[in-house]
């Protein structure tokens, strides 16, 4: 069973590989590759964590050379629940992207340049949670970040430029910072290997290996958009096409997320910074429901909550008890689920009426059922509504909080309590305008343009405006194309929304099945966590144990 543990890393790389050998050719072919390499990668990662769970954890040393010399990489309980979340969510959004590579007729882009990106990033994300020493930690960090700067740029719009640039000068401070981290480790602990620095580290001064901690925490808080460490997040993810939107939101963040679990609980037992991580969780619970409740577009308003949910699991990790990490590892697997369906219908929505901006929206409860059950579900469990396991994931964080008392606890109790009550305002919020009202005047989806690459040049608001007034209700006019969001409406039948390639294309009150059906998946996925509360919260505990204790982590790898 050791010898499966690399292949959800060497599968998406070497089907990349062979993707980018193919070329632009052969499309149902590739499509076929990437959903049969993404579906090998779920199988594997369900039977790593079987095996973890009966077996305790695996390792692998790569070459079968020793550490501190060789690659390490090793499944333990939450290494391989992660990769089975992430293996799902990545499977459901690569259907999802590939229902909007056929409706947009855009063969192109999803296969010669999404998809290997895609795989890259996949690969990128398995290798975090594998990674058995920071080193190649570090090295799945970076190609997740090679990755996200392609899928966040893809059609080469001044929009998604700009918001590339700045989460990829964000990205690099932290990769920076990062190395700095490993080489003061190398320095005072001799090696970089988890297993080894778990004993090394207890025997360096307390005050280097405070900062050591002190360094590391904040690459990941950058990561996890830990406030206040997080105003990159809102304008960078909302521009991206729904696909990458999605599953940036609903993973790339708990991955700096895992690494702060990883490494408080294996190389800073009894962390004396859990006061500082337990601000961090208030601070960014308050700021990024506060943001949330004064947004009025559908994506930033997401945007501004996952900074705020980011808080829970932060909460638990500063507690760093059994109750806690067990509560922040249910709360991970949770809202990356839920987070990611809710980017999705967010992208169904953009589909069908041409905007995500909640003034110009309503009427869809009446116009489109199946969207607001899409988006209901997802919306109550997010917000914790009993019995979803929203609810059962907080629950374990606020009883974990009150058993282990302190004024920071409480803080915490009550900060997560108003955070949730807020959450369910603002999902309410949406419902109302989205979805209960009448649709406003004007609010007609059809011939509204998104985004394409040629409009979105410096003046071409002022020439949509114009164009938009000489339209006058779209029956007459220029019909040119406006810029993102702009709700202005133009003459029927034109092409209208933002593709792979920042191309135009027409929106559709008519969306395509596999997006729906995709994004109906995923609902369920998050529903499963109800049904099977108790197991999950079993195995969680089971996790955070072995966690705490660490000896059975080292002596996989070490084999002592």
């Amino acid at each position: 069973m050791n010898a499966l543990v690399p292949l959800p890393v060497l599968l998406p790389l070497c089907v990349t590989g062979l993707k980018l050998v193919i070329g632009p050719r052969l499309h149902r072919f590739q499509r076929f590759i990437s959903l049969a390499v993404l579906g090998a990668v779920l199988v594997l990662s369900v039977l790593l964590m079987v095996a973890a769970d009966r077996h305790g954890p695996l390792s692998v040393h790569l070459g079968d050379f020793a550490p501190p010399v060789g690659i390490t990489l090793v499944a333990d309980r939450l290494s391989g629940l992660m990769l089975t979340v992430s293996s799902a969510v990545t499977l459901l959004v690569l259907v999802y992207s590939l229902g909007q590579g056929m409706a947009d007729r855009d063969d192109q882009a999803p296969v010669g340049v999404f998809h290997p990106a895609y795989l890259i990033l996949v690969a990128g994300v398995s290798c975090t949670f594998l990674a058995g020493d920071l080193v190649n930690l570090y090295v799945g960090f970076e190609i997740m970040l090679v990755a996200s700067f392609v899928l966040l740029t893809i059609g080469g719009t001044a929009t998604r430029i700009r918001a590339g640039s700045t989460y990829v000068i964000i990205s690099l401070f932290s990769s920076v910072l990062f190395l700095v981290a490993i080489a003061m480790t190398y320095a005072v602990a001799g090696t970089v290997n988890f297993a080894q620095l778990a004993g090394r580290l207890q025997e360096v001064p307390i005050g280097v290996r405070t900062l050591l901690e002190a360094m590391l925490l904040t690459v990941f808080a950058i990561k996890a958009a830990v406030f206040p460490l997080a105003a990159w997040l809102p304008d960078s993810y909302p521009t991206a096409p729904a696909p990458v939107t999605a599953v940036f939101a609903g993973l790339l963040t708990k991955v700096g997320v895992y690494s702060m679990l990883r490494t408080q609980t294996l190389l800073f037992p009894g962390h004396r910074l859990g006061d500082l991580l337990m601000l961090a969780a208030l601070a960014s619970m308050a700021v990024g429901i506060l943001g949330a409740v004064a947004q009025t577009d559908l994506k930033r308003v997401l945007s501004f909550t996952l900074i705020s949910h980011i808080g829970y699991m932060v909460f638990g990790i500063g507690l760093a008890g059994r109750g806690s990490i067990s509560g922040a590892i249910v709360y991970v697997a949770h809202h990356i689920t839920v987070q990611t369906t809710l980017f999705l219908v967010a992208g169904l929505i953009e589909r069908r009426d041409g905007t995500t901006e909640l003034t110009r929206l309503g009427g869809l409860a009446k116009s489109a059922p199946l969207l607001a059950v899409l988006f209901f579900v997802p919306a109550m469990n997010l917000a914790g509504i009993p019995p979803l396991s929203g609810f059962i994931g907080k629950l374990g964080l606020m009883r974990a909080g009150v058993d282990a008392g302190g004024g920071w606890a409480w803080a915490l109790v009550a900060g997560s309590a108003a955070t949730s009550l807020l959450t369910l305002y603002v999902m309410a919020k949406v419902w109302n305008l989205a979805f209960w009202r009448d649709a406003p005047p004007g609010a007609e989806a059809e011939g509204v343009v998104l985004e394409s690459a040629e409009d979105d040049e410096p003046g071409d608001d002022e020439d949509a405006e114009g164009a938009g007034a000489a339209g006058g209700d779209g029956e007459s006019g220029s019909g040119k194309a406006t810029g993102s969001g702009s709700g202005l409406p133009v003459p029927a039948g034109a092409v209208v929304s933002a593709g792979f390639l920042g191309q135009s294309i027409t929106t559709t009150k008519r969306l395509p099945w596999p997006m729906l059906a995709a994004t109906g998946v995923a609902v369920a996925l998050g529903l499963s966590y109800t049904v099977l509360g108790g197991p999950l919260t079993t195995f969680t505990q089971a996790a955070a144990t072995e966690l705490l204790a660490r000896t059975p982590y080292i002596e996989a790898v070490l084999g002592r």
